[in-house]
């Protein structure tokens, strides 16, 4: 465990989200970006730019021609032992698709800022969760920041976690398009010199490129071979489980930010029904059981802010205690519901019979207010006094309408 800072350098900037991202990779000494422009992702990698070209980032900046180049390029880098970064949103995302598979499986611990939007076609550029969330078994840690203040934090803590050589895998920095990424907020940033703190200087310890040391990697494998790292991806996996509250505590202690591990509750211990909602979603949501409360609705909201690994564990302990859970999904798996709902029940099947109600909230960036978030608990509450058990509905869906 780390010992406090007695003194720490710090400074508190109303900026994006965008602008957040950027300044976690300046304060995580990330050494190279590979930058490819998409909105509503580019402000990010622009920002990079000005730190990298006024001196203030020691960075090398790789202007590449395609995300699925920048992919490719954090691959080369990471491989090499460098600190990599880079950020993307929608169509870039998908079409980075292949090399997603190889950075994981390379076992490269690459951070990635993924700013929600919807995928084409029609064109849309606002807030959706189907980009991230059809990349769920690339082998890449998801995280979803509900605050600006988070996804600064959630860089830094992630290059910890993903450069534990017990997990080497890559992850997603996932934050809600406009919602987040252009709308300003007090954000505290902290000196590189604290960071360092916590985060020390990569060292990779798996294999890297080196002209003194060669290696060969990713060459042609049995299949036994293959088959035992794909259950030494899900180990390491699962092994994030034990790591990041661990990191969570320690930064707690060092600059005295919480967002909670896996999940975080908000008026959880006496709720009877309870939202489960990721990123800007569950802020959303908490305003939403304020307001019912009022009304002596006893419901509570659940963040999930890490959706791969799942934090199964979180969802059973909180299933237990209520009588009704409530997901908002901002994705679909067509043909099966909602990530979350389908996952939710997945958790819960054989540990406790908790009603599960499954609402698709959102798509396309459909704004999402705590009054919709009100009269989906609403009709949960209906459903469940009489009788039903699970269902997944399209809220608010504008059937007929031109």
């Amino acid at each position: 465990m780390l010992g406090k800072v007695k003194k720490l350098g710090k400074k508190t900037l109303v900026i994006t989200g965008n602008y957040a991202v950027a300044y976690a990779a300046k304060s995580a000494r990330v050494e190279v970006v590979a930058a490819y422009p998409i909105t509503p992702q580019t402000s990010i990698v622009e920002k990079i730019a000005e730190f990298v070209e006024t001196g203030l980032m020691n960075a090398k900046y790789i202007r590449v021609e395609s995300e699925h180049s920048a992919m490719a390029a954090c691959v080369g880098a990471s491989a090499a032992g460098a600190r990599a970064f880079t950020a993307t949103s929608s169509q870039g995302l998908a079409y980075m698709h292949e090399m997603l598979h190889w950075a994981a499986r390379a076992r490269l611990p690459i951070v990635m800022a993924v700013v929600n939007r919807a995928m084409a076609t029609p064109w849309n550029i606002w807030s959706d969760h189907q980009d991230s969330m059809s990349q769920r078994d690339t082998g890449w840690i998801q995280f979803y920041a509900s605050n600006n203040q988070e996804a600064y934090d959630t860089v830094i803590q992630a290059y910890r976690l993903c450069e534990d050589e017990d997990i080497y895998l890559p992850a997603f920095i996932c934050l809600d398009a406009f919602i987040l990424s252009h709308t300003s907020m007090p954000v505290t940033i902290h000196d590189e010199e604290d960071v360092d703190k916590f985060l020390p200087k990569y060292e990779a310890r798996h294999w890297k490129l080196d002209v003194d040391n060669p290696v060969t990697n990713g060459n042609i494998v049995t299949p036994d071979h293959y088959y035992e790292m794909s259950w030494s991806m899900d180990e390491s996996m699962r092994y994030v489980k034990k790591k990041f509250p661990e990191i969570c505590e320690e930064y707690k202690e060092l600059f005295g930010q919480w967002h909670g591990v896996f999940t975080k509750g908000y008026k959880i211990d006496d709720a009877e029904y309870v939202i489960i909602a990721p990123g800007t979603l569950f802020e959303e949501s908490c305003v939403a059981v304020d307001m019912l409360r009022e009304n002596n609705v006893p419901i509570g909201a659940l963040k999930l802010r890490v959706y791969r690994p799942f934090p199964s564990e979180d969802i059973i302990s909180v299933a237990r205690k209520c009588k009704m859970l409530i997901t908002l999904d901002r994705a679909l798996s067509y043909g099966f519901n909602g990530p979350i709902f389908n996952d939710v029940r997945s958790a819960i099947y054989g540990e406790t019979g908790t009603p599960v109600f499954g609402y698709a909230v959102g798509l396309g960036g459909r704004d999402v207010t705590f009054n919709d978030i009100s009269s989906i608990v609403r009709d949960a509450t209906l459903k469940l006094e009489k009788g039903l058990h699970s269902s997944f509905v399209y809220y608010g869906l504008k059937v007929g309408e031109k």
